[in-house]
This record gives structure tokens, C-alpha cells and sequence, in this order.
């Protein structure tokens, strides 16, 4: 099957509803997004250590080196307050517009 490509904007949905049941480091986080979708959407690690920076820079999540499963030194990523309203905000605005172009398909 052809790779498909994340719709725009939906990267940084993802990884805030994956550090939503704790931290994670980055590569942890492209995994879990990998699995979660039943192997579907695959994380660039060019796409993902921008976004984790623009996820910092909100105050959507924090950081903090620690050690990974396999010994290595890794960045963790945690959900902070902020980060679960904007989650919140954003599958609002997600569903909304899911819900619009299910119309559309559905009726036209």
C-alpha cells in the first residue's frame, strides 16, 4: 500500500493525545503514533523534533532528560495544563471539521 501522507496540522494533535497518558520520549511517541494507527501514519523525524519544539515553545508540554529503555540519554515529553486545553481545542475543532466533510461525502 502507498505511505500516506498526515493531513496538515494533525502531528501536533497526535502527539498531545499520546502524552496525554504520560511521558514519553520522541521516538516513543512516533512508535506509539505508528502502532496506534494500526501501522498507517509513520512519523518523519524531521517532522517530529519541530513539532516537539513548537509543543515546548506554547508551554504545551515540558522536558527532561532522562534515561530510555535501552539506556540511551532521551528527552521526555510531558503534558502540562495548557497542553491538555489545547488538546481539548483541538479535537473540538478535529471533529468539527470531520463532521463537516463527512456531510459533504455523505450528500453530495
Amino acid at each position: 500500500m502507498p505511505k500516506q501522507e498526515m493531513p496538515s496540522g494533525a502531528l501536533t494533535l497526535l502527539i498531545l493525545r499520546v502524552l496525554r497518558s504520560g511521558a514519553l520520549h520522541g521516538y516513543a511517541i512516533a512508535q506509539r503514533i505508528h502502532v496506534l494507527s494500526s501501522e498507517v501514519l509513520q512519523v518523519e523525524e524531521g517532522a517530529l523534533y519541530p513539532a516537539h519544539q513548537k509543543i515546548l515553545l506554547k508551554g504545551w508540554a515540558t522536558s527532561e532528560w532522562g534515561i530510555s529503555e535501552t539506556n540511551r540519554k532521551v528527552r521526555f515529553y510531558r503534558l502540562t495544563p495548557s497542553g491538555r486545553k489545547r488538546l481539548e481545542a483541538e479535537l473540538s475543532g478535529y471533529h468539527r471539521v470531520h463532521e463537516a466533510i463527512q456531510s459533504v461525502l455523505r450528500t453530495a
